[in-house]
Parts: structure tokens; sequence; C-alpha cells
């Protein structure tokens, strides 16, 4: 990945600190807020690869020295990552930061520390950071990441130069997911589940998304044709598909994904469809469909989606709304 590449998504985020980078003034430490998957972390490790390499052309990372491979594999000896230790960063993890900052860099001088959810710090944790935000040893660079900005001390953000992340364009990221060889409609679906592009291709690995979406288009189509067979679909192909607790909350989101088409394609959005290769069945059914009904079915849809985080035995549940879907 270039600073070229990732300025396509965050321009104002790459001109920030490529400018920077050419002038030599980087801030000695930035928050990257902003929704998950708008490239946060991929920003950093850009920073943190410009930071340390030693062959860069202009700003860009030669990406094929120690350096930069070692940040690739997420080994590099100067650059330390601190993540959520369970629901929280915790003081012990800081105070640890800082011993191994008292040591002279392996192989340079130089250190960076990326501390990943920083909003999930204990108030300690953070108190014990302000220390080493207000003095960092020289050259060291920190980079914080958060998606819930408002739940920072504001003594932290004073410290740091803030840059929010843009949220990803829909169709940028659609480019994004079939320039890596994924299918236009799996990559629409995608970009209507997470603008996360870590998230995206997790999803898309093997065929188990493809065949999700199979299995919706199935039920929906059973349910507005063919309703004595949507409980044995369910027993058929949603259950043994959607087995565990994550699953289970994305085949709800595909569902309400495609109530969402049927009142898009109703008001003639058709360029915002997420099934984009299913206008003539969304045609048909909208045609049995009054915009009530279906926004009464997404709030069924939603519904079960907030049961299923209390624990409501999922097959229950989907029995319910099954028959909620056919009432209309």
């Amino acid at each position: 990945m270039s600073w070229k590449e990732l300025a396509q998504t965050q321009p104002y985020v790459v001109q920030m600190l490529t400018s920077s980078l050419k002038k030599e003034r980087l801030a000695h430490a930035y928050l990257f807020e902003g929704s998950r998957g708008t490239g946060k972390k991929r920003v950093a490790l850009q920073l943190a690869k410009s930071f340390f390499c030693g062959k860069k052309e202009g700003v860009e990372p030669c990406q094929i020295c120690p350096d930069c491979k070692r940040i690739d594999h997420g080994n590099h000896p100067d650059l330390h990552l601190i993540e959520p230790d369970g629901q929280s960063i915790k003081k012990q993890q800081v105070e640890h930061l800082q011993k191994e900052f008292t040591y002279r860099g392996v192989e340079s001088s130089k250190k960076v520390y990326l501390i990943d959810q920083a909003d999930k710090m204990t108030a300690s944790a953070a108190n014990s950071l302000l220390k080493f935000l207000e003095e960092p040893g020289a050259p060291t660079l920190a980079l914080l990441l958060t998606e819930q900005v408002q739940h920072m001390l504001s003594t932290v953000l004073s410290r740091s130069q803030i840059l929010t992340f843009s949220p990803l364009p829909r169709e940028a990221f659609i480019k994004i997911l079939t320039n890596e060889g994924i299918s236009l409609p799996i990559s629409s679906l995608l970009s209507s589940l997470t603008t996360s592009y870590e998230e995206a291709m997790g999803l898309a690995e093997g065929e188990w998304i493809a065949q999700a979406r199979n299995v919706v288009i199935q039920l929906v189509e059973e349910l507005h044709s063919r309703q004595n067979q949507v409980m044995f679909t369910l027993q058929e192909k949603w259950f043994p598909h959607f087995k565990e607790r994550k699953e289970q909350e994305l085949g709800l989101d595909l569902l309400l994904l495609w109530y969402r088409d049927l009142l898009y394609t109703q008001v003639g959005k058709d360029d915002a469809l997420t099934y984009l290769d299913q206008k003539e069945t969304l045609s048909q059914q909208v045609l049995s469909s009054s915009q009530s009904r279906i926004s009464e079915s997404m709030s069924a849809i939603m519904e079960a989606k907030r049961y299923l985080s209390a624990n409501v035995h999922p097959q229950l549940l989907m029995e319910k709304l099954m028959l909620r879907l056919q009432e209309g």
C-alpha cells in the first residue's frame, strides 16, 4: 500500500501527514479518530514505515527493506503496539511501554508506539500516558487510534494532533473490493455490511458470504411466493449455515438489507441497491408490498437483532420473525 493509494480514500489525512513528512515536521503524537474501517491502522503503519525506512523515495517507504518488512510482519523491535487486554487498556500496559522506551532503540534511536482503541484506556492508564506525551523522548512517534473520541481524556486530546478519518464512499469501497478480484454482487453486499477493508476481505474468504447471500435470497422469495416452504428452508438452509452468534447477526443484517432494497426500489433509488443483480425480483416483490408493510418488516428484523443480542434462542427468534414477515 502506498501513500498515493491511501489518498484515494483519505485525501485530507494523507495530505497532512505527507506534507509533514516532506518538511520533517511530524508531531510527536497523533490521534487518528474515525469510524471502524476507515483505514486508521493502515495509515498508522504506513506512517511508521515512512518514519523508519532509510531507503524511502520522497515520503514513500521502499516496502522491501528490513524495517518495512518487519512492520508488515508485525515484529519490528522498535514499533510497540498496545491493544485492550480484555475490555480495557490497563495502567500496567502503559507502564511496560514506558519501561521499553527507556532502552535505546534496537536498530536506531527512533521508536514508535501505536495504541489501538485508545478510548479503552482506564483513567489511570490515560493519566500514566500523559507524562509520556508531555515529555517524549526524541525521536519518538505516538499514534493513538479511536472510534470513540468523545471517551478520551481532554488532557490526552490537547497533547495530540487530531486527524479525523472520513467514512469510505460506498462506490470507492466497491471499486477497491472488485480490484481485489471479488465479484461485483459480493462487493456490493460487503460494502453495505462494513467499511472495513480487513473485515470485508475476511468475509470474502471462501464461499461463506456468497452462500449466505443465496440463502437469504431463497428465503425472501419464499416469503413472497411460497410461504409453505419458509419453515422448511429455515431448518434445511438457514440454521445449518448461520451457526455462530456473529453469523446469525450477519444473517439478520443481510435480511434487513433486502428489505431496504425493496424500499429503495419503491422510491426509485436503484443506484443505492445492495442486491444489485436482483432488480427484477425486487421489482416484482414491490408490486405486492406497501411502503408501510416494508417498514414494518424492517422494524421486525431490527427487533429480532435486539433479541438476539439479549440471548434469545436463535431458532425461536427466527421462527417468530418469519411469521411476522409473512403477516406483513
